[in-house]
């Protein structure tokens, strides 16, 4: 199953006001595990930055002159997301952002079905505690001491993470067997070896039941396996 991580940056938050996405970051799973694959495009927005969204983000006009506008970029986006489900921390957000930019340039929008929002999924499982993506690494031990300002890429590096977290884990299903579609993926597995327990189970049969078993077994001669 193949699910994207994805984060947007943007001069403001409503397209309908004229605000665009300036940087768009995006990391790949496979079965819940990151394939080393990723997207990251810084984006002219034809437009002034406000002093607020440069505060938050720290891109600025200058930085931004040289850089591709949506347009340029729209399909090769569009491409490495395909009908993966994106996975987005406030999803209506960035989808509102991504929609409108792919509108502009006719291009197919995005499904709102095809995003999972990890912020209702943190409100769901943490009903009343804080949602944001720095208090879900907080919660999680999760590193984010690099992140000074919003970055797209790192965001969604950090989001994957934190996503792994709220589904159970890093590894919330088992693959008993190989899977066929993986073979030529560069999937990152992580090797798992099992460890011995603390301290052993204790039997779960009862002192009758062990004795009853002697018996039997004893019937069967010295040479029987049971006596090895």
């Amino acid at each position: 199953m193949r699910e994207i991580v994805l984060d947007t940056e943007t001069t403001g938050f409503e397209p309908s006001e004229g605000h665009r996405i300036v940087e768009i970051g995006a990391v790949e799973l496979w079965n819940h595990l990151p394939t080393g694959k990723t997207y990251h495009q810084y984006i002219n927005p034809e437009r002034a930055m406000p002093q607020e969204a440069f505060n938050v983000h720290g891109l600025g006009d200058e930085f931004l002159a040289d850089k591709p506008v949506f347009a340029a970029i729209a399909q090769d986006f569009l491409d490495f997301v395909g009908d993966a489900k994106l996975v987005i921390h406030n999803a209506s957000f960035d989808m509102k952002f991504l929609n409108a930019e792919l509108g502009w340039v006719n291009k197919p929008l995005l499904p709102n079905d095809q995003a999972i929002d990890t912020l209702a999924i943190a409100r769901r499982k943490f009903p009343g505690s804080p949602a944001s993506l720095d208090s879900l690494c907080r919660r999680f031990g999760v590193d984010n001491s690099m992140r000074e300002k919003h970055g797209a890429l790192l965001d969604s590096e950090i989001l994957a993470e934190v996503y792994l977290e709220l589904i159970g884990g890093k590894q919330p299903d088992f693959a008993l067997s190989p899977d066929d579609q993986d073979k030529d993926r560069d999937v990152v597995r992580p090797m798992r070896r099992a460890s011995a327990r603390p301290q052993p189970l204790k039997p779960r049969l009862t002192d009758e039941e062990t004795a009853a078993h002697q018996d039997f077994i004893s019937e069967m001669g010295d040479k029987a396996v049971w006596m090895r």
